[in-house]
């Protein structure tokens, strides 16, 4: 696995290398957004770890910039517990977040579940055989998470992926903001009912014809959201 930290504080930057660091995990640092930025381009991480408060370019200009390219596993660094930034992060395509200061299992928790999320069974990954549900004219390839409409190819985040992934395996079953919370993030995520909120209607701009008048993702009024096909 190879993983990236960024953030300009460097006694935090050697504390996680340290802390994620063993002979299965290959870290590489950086201390700026553009810094970051180029390594990114240049590099095939697992997930990254970027911190909001960067010289050059801030984490949230840098998670912009990365999802024009790559849908990597990104969790934001905050160094405030303010919900403002935790929301702006998820909109700009971050999968989760972490307020400073953290306990390194924490991080490491954080990073093994979005692992577990995004490429189940790693070392059976070379013998895996596609997997792909198609709907209607969405075809989802549920081993490497890319979403395909009428042929395009939609560019999704893993979180964005993950919800539809569910909705559109049970078409017509109403599942509530909560429920959703529970199933894609896990019971132990900090986060609000809001995030779920923030990832449908990004998914939503990004697969409807009509965000306004959604096709695919309904709402059920005072209950919850909904696949039709």
């Amino acid at each position: 696995m190879k993983v990236l930290v960024v953030d300009d504080e460097k006694i935090i930057v050697k504390g996680v290398v340290f802390g994620i660091s063993n002979d299965d995990t290959q870290v590489d640092a950086a201390y700026d957004g553009e810094e970051a930025l180029a390594m990114i381009r240049e590099n095939d991480y697992d997930i990254i770890l970027l911190d909001v408060m960067l010289p050059k370019l801030d984490g949230f200009e840098v998670c912009r910039k990365v999802r024009e390219f790559s849908q990597v596993p990104i969790i934001m660094l905050t160094a405030k517990n303010d919900d403002n930034d935790k929301i702006a992060g998820l909109n700009y395509g971050a999968d989760d977040y972490v307020t400073k200061p953290f306990n390194i299992n924490e991080i490491k928790a954080r990073m093994e579940a979005i692992l577990r999320r995004t490429e189940p069974g790693r070392s059976r990954k070379s013998e895996q055989k596609d997997q792909v549900l198609e709907i209607s004219d969405m075809r989802l390839e549920l081993n490497n998470k890319r979403l395909y409409i009428a042929g395009r190819e939609v560019n999704v985040t893993v979180k964005e992926f993950e919800v539809l992934e569910l909705l559109a395996g049970n078409p017509g079953k109403v599942y509530s903001r909560e429920k959703l919370l529970e199933l894609i993030w896990g019971l132990d995520y900090p986060g609000g009912s809001r995030t779920v909120d923030v990832h449908v209607r990004r998914l939503r701009e990004k697969i409807e014809p009509e965000p306004g008048d959604p096709k695919y993702v309904q709402t059920k009024w005072g209950v919850g959201y909904y696949f039709h096909g």
